[in-house]
């Protein structure tokens, strides 16, 4: 066989990472007179990092996330009393293997959104299934689907190793079907032991209001609460500050 051959067969045998880096590879074996066994171990790892990069770009696109938020470009000085510590052992991602969930409850603005998907985030790129959904946008669109549609969906909630629910009771009010959705959410992923993380600016006391039935409210912080991290972020609005300092810069100029 020569090379273009060789570089073709690698391709049938979906062996692209070793196909893209033959060349460089084998150039590096002839200058460094490497021996077989050295070469071959690092054209294998060339396969190896090409697959895990795939898969960890395909777990990120099924995630829902539409950004890569890190907690080590988190601003901890600016709120200086959020519960760091919490927030770094969530990043951890023991609560995923434990089947625990998370309630970051608190003001707007003081970073909840940015610590759930960094989360999320991080659990992408160790392996696990994750959804993230801003909950008021997607249970009102579930409200509108047919009922097929609504089984597939809840299907995709409650299947991921994680789920976050990012945003919920943004409205004062969430229909009854966006209630009934949420209670069945949190049971069968609390039957299958899977964890939930919930970002709201609404207190747990407020719940049964916000789903027009406090009995409902009960059974689903029950269940939410018996293995779970409660945060609680109070603080100035990174948005209100990040506004006041572009006006700031126009009027400047």
């Amino acid at each position: 066989m020569n090379m273009i051959e060789i570089e073709r067969a690698l391709r049938e045998l979906r062996l692209s990472g070793i196909a893209e880096t033959l060349s460089t590879r084998l150039m590096q074996a002839q200058a460094a007179q490497q021996p077989f066994l050295e070469t071959f171990a690092a054209m294998l790892q060339d396969e190896l990092d090409r697959r895990r990069s795939r898969l960890t770009a395909r777990r990120f696109k099924r995630s829902g996330l539409d950004e890569r938020p890190s907690l080590a470009d988190f601003d901890w000085r600016f709120n200086p009393k959020l519960p760091r510590s919490a927030c770094f052992e969530l990043h951890t991602l023991k609560c995923i293997a434990e089947g625990a969930n998370a309630l970051i409850i608190g003001k707007p603005g003081t970073g909840k959104s940015h610590v759930a998907k960094a989360v999320a985030y991080q659990a992408t790129l160790q392996g696990y299934d994750v959804r993230y959904v801003e909950a008021d946008t997607e249970f009102a669109r579930y409200g509108l689907a047919s009922t097929a549609e609504q089984a597939e969906q809840l299907k995709g909630w409650v299947a991921p190793d994680l789920l976050v629910l990012d945003d919920l009771f943004l409205a004062r009010r969430i229909a009854d079907v966006s209630a009934e959705l949420l209670q069945s959410i949190v049971h069968q992923r609390y039957k299958l032991r899977r964890s939930i993380i919930i970002t709201s600016n609404r207190v747990v006391q407020d719940w049964g209001t916000y789903l027009g039935d406090a009995t409902m409210a009960t059974t689903i912080l029950d269940r939410l609460m018996h293995r779970c991290a409660m945060l609680e972020f109070e603080g100035k609005s990174y948005r209100l500050k990040e506004a006041a300092s572009r006006i700031t810069t126009t009027a400047a100029e």
